[in-house]
């Protein structure tokens, strides 16, 4: 398959988005021909109470699907198995789970080892780690899966993903049944116009649509691909196909 350079061009970007550790604000833009934008805000306001530990306090933050974050990775284990985490569960070092200061209890964020690309999909339910330049401590489970286990800590990037409704006393939240592939992004509207109709169909059956990002402040258009029947499904599709850069996304 040949791409255009600004194909390759948008292609790069897309990579640059994933690893960069920039921020998204995610709302749709219309995959019709129009390409009229929607406001999609997706929030979540469950866990904002500010408490205090060691005499700093912590204020929770309102977060939105493809929020991402870089920093240093840790995790924790049997010291707290078996105790209750910060929203009222029962830690389980063997189940899949996480730590965050600031985001809401029950998102679910996908996080990735930088020094060997494995990703693990959590939900926060607890708080911490409360060590400078920490910002994610790992369940045993959830290390293991990106090899954190042996090495301790490690540089990841943290993406939001969804929302769990889960413990969230009525508020509205968002249940993530999705598993999405982002295939390139444009800073113009047209291009990434051009590329979603180059490659929708893609492998036969996936729909290409776009959805609306920002970098610097600037607007950045997302091409997706939406139809995969689960997550393998989906890695199965990126590392057969010829789309450098492209990485696994999920939204309702």
């Amino acid at each position: 398959m040949k791409y255009r350079s600004a194909i390759n061009v948008g292609i790069i970007i897309s990579a640059l988005l994933f690893l960069g550790g920039c921020t998204f604000k995610s709302s749709s833009v219309d995959s019709s021909s129009s390409g009229g934008i929607k406001d999609s805000p997706q929030m979540h306001k469950a866990s904002m109470k500010p408490y205090t530990i060691a005499g700093k306090t912590y204020y929770p933050t309102q977060v939105s699907v493809g929020d991402t974050m870089s920093g240093i990775a840790s995790w924790y284990g049997k010291d707290f198995h078996g105790k209750k985490t910060s929203n009222g569960e029962v830690y389980n070092m063997y189940a899949v789970s996480a730590a965050h200061k600031t985001f809401p209890m029950n998102t679910i964020v996908k996080v990735v080892n930088k020094r060997n690309n494995k990703v693990v999909t959590v939900r926060i339910n607890d708080r911490g780690p409360f060590v400078a330049n920490r910002i994610i401590d790992l369940s045993y489970a959830a290390a293991k899966q990106i090899g954190l286990d042996i090495s301790g800590t490690a540089p990841v990037v943290i993406e939001v993903i969804g929302f769990e409704g889960k413990g969230n006393s009525g508020s509205k939240s968002i249940i993530i049944d999705d598993f999405d592939v982002q295939i390139g992004a444009f800073k113009n509207i047209n291009g990434a116009k051009i590329y979603r109709d180059e490659h929708n169909r893609a492998g036969g059956r996936y729909t290409a649509f776009i959805k609306e990002g920002y970098l610097n402040g600037e607007i950045i258009y997302r091409v997706w691909l939406r139809g995969f029947g689960g997550e393998t499904e989906a890695r199965d599709f990126i590392a057969t196909s010829k789309y450098q850069g492209a990485f696994i996304v999920r939204e309702k």
